[in-house]
């Protein structure tokens, strides 16, 4: 079944779960905004890559940090469910921003316990090469988008991640690039000391021959 929602486009993907703090500044993203507050209802934030629009997360609107006096105001928001756009309005009817019509994706939670703990166990191995333990903080729910936006995935690759609908695969996904990302971060790391020492004075023990 196909919902209207009132559509804010943006070159960023935003998983379920996710806080997002946003700057407001526009007269239609004004509108849409104070709509949502005081009528109590959602929008949807559309990721704009590959000069396209068509899936995304709907948003609600938890706070507004500051307003300011001439409308603009900074809002913390949580996004909730994904939705692929079914069809797309510049402009929504009557109003100055954009809309569309859409359907929510199934979340299939079919979790399975050794990819959450090899996940959980590969983002921490992540972390360390990149000296930022103390960043990650690791429990029993981590779900797979809870750790893809804190593991540095490109906008295409958290598109194709948001697009997953059972959990086990989404696990799956973020397993895979892991294991393809941390050889190049450890050698990337590693040339980096290189560089450190390059010109410093070293003790180098003797070979035995």
């Amino acid at each position: 079944m196909n919902t209207f929602l009132p559509l804010f486009p943006l070159k960023l993907v935003a998983f379920p779960g996710e806080q997002l703090n946003l700057h407001i500044f526009e007269e239609r993203y004004k509108q849409l905004i104070n709509e949502c507050i005081n009528e109590s209802k959602r929008f949807g934030i559309p990721a704009y890559l590959n000069n396209q629009i068509e899936y995304g997360t709907e948003i609600s609107v938890e706070r507004v940090g500051k307003a300011y006096a001439d409308g603009q105001m900074d809002i913390v928001t949580i996004a909730h469910r994904v939705f692929r756009v079914i069809e797309f309005y510049r402009v929504a009817p009557g109003k100055l921003y954009a809309g569309g019509d859409v359907v929510f994706l199934d979340n299939i939670a079919d979790q399975d316990f050794a990819k959450q703990q090899q996940m959980v166990e590969l983002t921490l191995e992540l972390f360390d090469i990149l000296s930022l333990s103390d960043s990650f903080t690791v429990g029993d729910q981590l779900s797979a988008f809870d750790i893809g936006h804190k593991i540095g995935l490109s906008n295409q690759k958290k598109y194709e991640l948001l697009q997953i609908e059972q959990e086990s695969s989404r696990q799956q996904f973020v397993i895979d690039h892991l294991k393809e990302s941390i050889p190049v971060v450890r050698d990337m790391e590693s040339a980096r000391e290189r560089i450190r020492m390059n010109g410093h004075f070293r003790k180098f023990d003797p070979l035995d021959f």
